[in-house]
């Protein structure tokens, strides 16, 4: 059975997520429906990118994922399937796909087959009309070609990637999630050759640097990587963002202690 998921900013307090599962449903009743999200702010497209980029690895090759944040809808921009890291992906040519572009062998295809979307198509639905029933039809088999012609240029986002220097990695909020904590651009991976020791700043204001959120003080900030690998800034039963001021392209900096630094240049 094919799985297809579903992440936008429509909410659940209207019908939109309703129709578009009824179009998948109307065109192919052996499909599996998963919804990532439908929470994301309004018209916000890095969130959106993160939000996939976070949860697309933890489902099975060929599943379909249809996003839908869409500030450009009925507008030139392109309608895309993107098929890319063993998944195939579905949405609007924002920029939402681009941590899938990263993968060598990523195909894109323009959206324009008749066939294969619904026939009168909305000016301010395309999650409907165009990118629910494409990604039903690719749930029966349809190779993704067949939608429309190869495109080799999709937009991609500026995507915030830290900044690694000596004795140092440098970057910045990304995000603030549910509970109120910093999402960093700043991952495991580039803080592991620092080594241990290192020194968390967040907007000018250092915080330690912790294994997990029971390790802080009720009301205390610190700073650990969650379970994407993201470096994240969080207070014990508080809200980070709120204690350090902090938003999205707060700066955050990793580096070595000052003791570690001297102890370095005195060995070289």
């Amino acid at each position: 059975m094919a799985v297809i998921t579903l992440t936008t900013d429509f909410g659940t307090r209207d019908t939109y997520v309703a129709e578009m599962k009824g179009v998948i449903l109307s065109i192919t009743r052996d499909v599996h429906l998963v919804d990532i999200t439908h929470e994301i702010a309004p018209q916000d497209v890095l969130e959106g990118a993160l939000t996939l980029q976070a949860a697309s690895p933890r489902f099975p090759a060929s599943t379909i994922h249809v996003a839908v944040v869409d500030p450009g809808v009925g507008t030139a921009r392109r309608a895309l399937a993107v098929a890319a890291a063993d998944q195939l992906f579905v949405g609007p040519d924002n920029g939402l796909f681009t941590p899938f572009l990263g993968d060598r062998r990523w195909r894109a295809f323009e959206l324009v087959a008749p066939e294969f979307r619904e026939r009168a198509v909305s000016h301010t639905f395309h999650g409907r009309d165009i990118f629910a029933p494409a990604a039903a039809h690719l749930a029966r088999g349809i190779e993704p070609a067949r939608l429309g012609p190869a495109v080799t240029d999709p937009v991609r986002l500026d995507w915030p990637e830290p900044r690694v220097s000596e004795g140092r990695v440098a970057g910045a909020v990304l995000h603030v999630d549910r509970f109120v904590n910093l999402v960093t651009s700043i991952r495991a991976e580039a803080v592991g050759p620092l080594g241990p020791g290192v020194a968390v700043r967040v907007a000018g204001k250092s915080v330690p640097l912790v294994r997990t959120y029971g390790d802080l003080r009720p009301g205390n900030p610190g700073a650990l990587f969650g379970s994407t690998d993201r470096l994240e800034i969080a207070v014990n039963a508080g809200s980070a963002a709120r204690a350090l001021r902090a938003g999205r392209g707060t700066p955050v900096v990793v580096s070595l202690t000052s003791s570690r630094r001297t102890k370095t240049r005195t060995r070289r």
